[in-house]
């Protein structure tokens, strides 16, 4: 038998042993993740939206595997983030995570976090962006740098516009404006200068480094300098097809008028006012694709790259004007769907997996590769094995939820059921036939036995994720 033989045995029987091929070729690999956030899956110009442009990102995508249907499970308010955070961080489902919320700090006590378990398998940690969860960063990490809030400083100016017809107040590279541009650099740039330093010292120790380089952007206000908004003028910009001026019941399923995210254009909606949003959306993303590439050649420098692992993805997606909505509070796929990016020694290169996933599952995904035991309390799964195709499924079915009594929705094959709880309203759709969700099927006969049984792997899952909805009264 020759070397070459030998290793590949010995690589199907870790295998057959429950070792990842990739974990058992590159024991301790740095993990460098990028978060950005309010990032629809609609935004990388790689996946065929040929209206942005982000070529370090199209980059990445040629050089790893991107899992194409990436999820947020939900949210327990109108902050989602907090939620995906959350639950990122601790490895919990949505509701449990919420059960946990008010006692992270015990959770950090008994060092549980994300970071901290990496710490425990070897790993110097590493923080700067937005964090937004209700816990003391500065006990996770190890180094920590800029500690951003849940979004920069909106200002009256911000909401409310634009309206045609009238002068528009604000300006996305006005620094009067402070937001992004307070503190007098963009905060996207600033992540980026915080990268480079602790890279340049991290190319200096042989301690394994686990990065977690959160980007507040693309949430609003959406502020770019003006060489990126002039990238795109308006008659560049096309309106999503599944443009509404108003989405129905939106103020019986907590995404109304009294909604922040909802106030930043008028009602009704105006293709105008969708156009200038997504303007301002793809000018933050593609500056932020910038830093993103500044990021990866400062890896590249540092002579560690070929050992480390990148996770690109964002904590949900954003509507941006699809159904009459701003917002991400609704369990349509472009405020569900995130994108998400897996780049590394032994990943695929330019490949696409369709397999319905959770962002979350990036965290055990990067334990298993650390070599470190993946605790019992960690809900998500692993990706490794699709990454292998040592499986073609993580989950039988995907749930999403908003608020305890608000919006539902399970996905099964290529179908998606709707619950508005409030309003016992039910919304079908055929995502295979009509991906932008435009026919609802819930009052079509011949869905009907469709329908009753999403019904049930909706109320399945429900029991399953310990939902509010169907939990007993204590």
């Amino acid at each position: 038998m020759n070397t070459s033989q030998f290793q590949q045995l010995a690589l199907t029987l870790l295998v057959f042993l429950g070792v990842s091929r990739l974990q058992a070729a590159d024991a301790q690999p740095n993990i460098l993740f990028i978060f950005a956030d309010d990032l629809s899956y609609e935004t990388i110009g790689a996946f065929g939206h040929t209206d942005i442009e982000t070529p370090n990102l199209d980059r990445l995508v040629k050089r790893g595997t991107t899992f194409t249907h990436t999820y947020n499970m939900g949210a327990w308010h109108g902050a989602v983030c907090v939620a995906s955070r959350t639950m990122i961080n601790t490895g919990r489902f949505v509701w449990r995570a919420q059960a946990i919320e008010p006692k992270l700090n015990d959770e950090v006590k008994a060092g549980r976090f994300w970071a901290q378990l990496m710490q425990q398998a070897g790993y110097e940690t590493y923080f700067t962006g937005k964090w937004h969860v209700q816990a003391d960063v500065n006990k996770i990490f190890d180094h920590v740098s800029h500690i951003r809030p849940g979004m920069p400083n909106q200002t009256e100016a911000g909401y409310y516009r634009p309206v045609p017809g009238l002068p528009d107040k604000w300006s996305p590279y006005d620094p009067q404006f402070e937001g992004f541009w307070k503190g007098g650099k963009h905060w996207s740039e600033v992540l980026a200068d915080d990268a480079d330093g602790y890279l340049k010292m991290a190319a200096k120790s042989d301690q394994p480094f686990f990065m977690y380089l959160a980007f507040n952007a693309a949430h609003d206000p959406r502020q770019a300098p003006k060489e990126f908004v002039d990238k795109y003028p308006l008659d560049r910009i096309k309106v999503p097809e599944n443009f509404l001026p108003e989405y129905p019941n939106m103020n019986d399923i907590g995404a109304g008028k009294d909604l922040r995210d909802e106030q930043l254009a008028p009602w009704p909606r105006t293709e105008y006012a969708v156009k200038v949003h997504r303007q301002e959306y793809y000018a933050l993303i593609t500056h932020m694709d910038v830093q993103i590439g500044k990021i990866v050649d400062a890896l590249k420098a540092t002579g560690k790259a070929d050992n480390t692992y990148i996770f690109f993805t964002g904590d949900h997606g954003l509507a941006v004007g699809h159904h009459g909505l701003l917002g991400k509070q609704n369990m349509y796929e472009h405020s569900l769907r995130p994108p998400m990016i897996v780049v590394g020694p032994g990943i695929p290169k330019d490949a696409k997996i369709d397999a319905r996933v959770y962002l979350q599952d990036i965290m055990p995904t990067t334990l298993e590769l650390a070599g470190a035991p993946i605790p019992p309390q960690v809900e998500f799964h692993s990706l490794l094995p699709l990454i292998e195709g040592r499986s073609g499924s993580s989950y039988p079915a995907i749930y999403g939820a908003y608020m305890e009594g608000m919006q539902r929705a399970v996905l099964v094959d290529n179908f998606k059921l709707i619950h508005y709880p409030k309003i016992d309203r039910y919304r079908l759709y055929d995502l295979e036939n009509d991906p932008q969700e435009m026919r609802d099927l819930a009052q079509d006969t011949a869905f009907a036995p469709r329908l009753m049984a999403m019904k049930e792997s909706l109320l399945e899952l429900e029991q399953e994720m310990d939902d509010p909805l169907v939990r007993p009264a204590k």
